[in-house]
């Protein structure tokens, strides 16, 4: 405000600020102001793994919805590395965006976040939530606990004796809540856990369907971190012979669209994806547009899309 000469500046705050400003040796670059203002439709997308076809089916909804209303979506994919995405939101601070909506990557969440509380730009946290400053940085995400026990739910009433829990990296927050839906239905149902984490991959869940057989032969189901450990699971199965429905239930978590396309097509607990980008893009809009700040943590709801791989009958 002081160096657009704002009347609503007090004189004597006008003059401390101009002293700052000389003592930090601070030149306002008017040129990059006006580009700044010329880029005020821009909302900065940072994804932590856009290989990963639940996270690209997010970001594609998102930015179909902010083109929809006129915004441009920048997009950037860190690869779950935190030093490349400091670097790429200082970047599009830099360029000027109106707007960040970040699935952070873990560690070293200060490098990122501070540079962006410093620059005053609403953002908000999805999917993850790593930010615990959640009235700065509000935090959405698909009901990640009730998810886990609809599908645990499932299996027991299907017959399922014994039910692990697949995938996800150990102490990692996402982690603890996918699986703490499934420990409470099965403490519910006096029947111990039991979890096998690892990378959330396709590889990891084919090794995991070849180690569950070998080591814990009385295990009959399975719910995984997502759809990827499930998917890979299929396909360990598959080579060692084992039948998925009959023999072997699995269920998914996220409902990508290849769950519905896979053999057997696989249940998941499905968290509208799409509905979810276009519910963030409405949410970021209204802060930006109506001054309306997100409640700092939102839950969407999800339901449990139930297909062969969970039935006694694949089809």
């Amino acid at each position: 405000l002081v160096l657009q000469n704002s009347p609503q500046v007090r004189a004597e705050t006008r003059e401390l600020v101009r002293k700052a400003m000389t003592d930090l040796g601070y030149f306002y670059n008017r040129a990059a102001a006006n580009l700044r203002m010329a880029n005020a439709g821009l909302v900065g997308l940072v994804i932590n793994d856009l290989r990963n076809p639940f996270f690209t089916e997010f970001a594609t909804s998102l930015q179909m919805a902010l083109s929809a209303r006129g915004y441009a979506a920048v997009v950037a994919n860190t690869d779950e590395d935190p030093g490349l995405q400091a670097q790429v939101v200082a970047a599009m601070i830099e360029h000027g965006v109106s707007a960040l909506i970040i699935s952070p990557a873990y560690g070293e969440e200060a490098a990122t976040f501070d540079a962006i509380a410093r620059a005053a730009i609403p953002t908000m946290q999805v999917l993850r939530n790593v930010e615990k400053r959640t009235d700065i940085f509000p935090f959405a995400a698909p009901d990640y606990v009730g998810g886990s026990r609809l599908a645990t739910e499932h299996l027991l009433q299907s017959g399922a004796k014994r039910i692990a829990f697949v995938g996800g990296l150990e102490g990692r927050a996402v982690t603890r809540e996918r699986m703490s839906g499934y420990c409470g239905a099965l403490k519910k149902a006096e029947t111990e856990p039991l979890v096998v984490t690892g990378r959330s991959s396709r590889a990891f869940g084919r090794e995991a369907a070849a180690r569950l057989a070998d080591e814990h032969p009385e295990v009959d189901a399975a719910i995984c971190f997502n759809d990827l450990v499930a998917l890979g699971m299929l396909s360990g199965c598959a080579e060692i012979g084992r039948k998925v429905g009959s023999e072997f239930k699995i269920v998914g978590f996220d409902d990508i669209e290849e769950c519905a396309q896979a053999y057997p097509s696989l249940t998941s607990v499905h968290c509208d994806i799409a509905g979810f980008g276009e519910r963030i893009a409405a949410t970021v809009l209204a802060w930006l547009e109506e001054g309306v700040v997100p409640a700092p943590e939102t839950r969407t709801p999800v339901e449990l899309f139930i297909r062969a791989s969970s039935r006694d009958c694949p089809r």
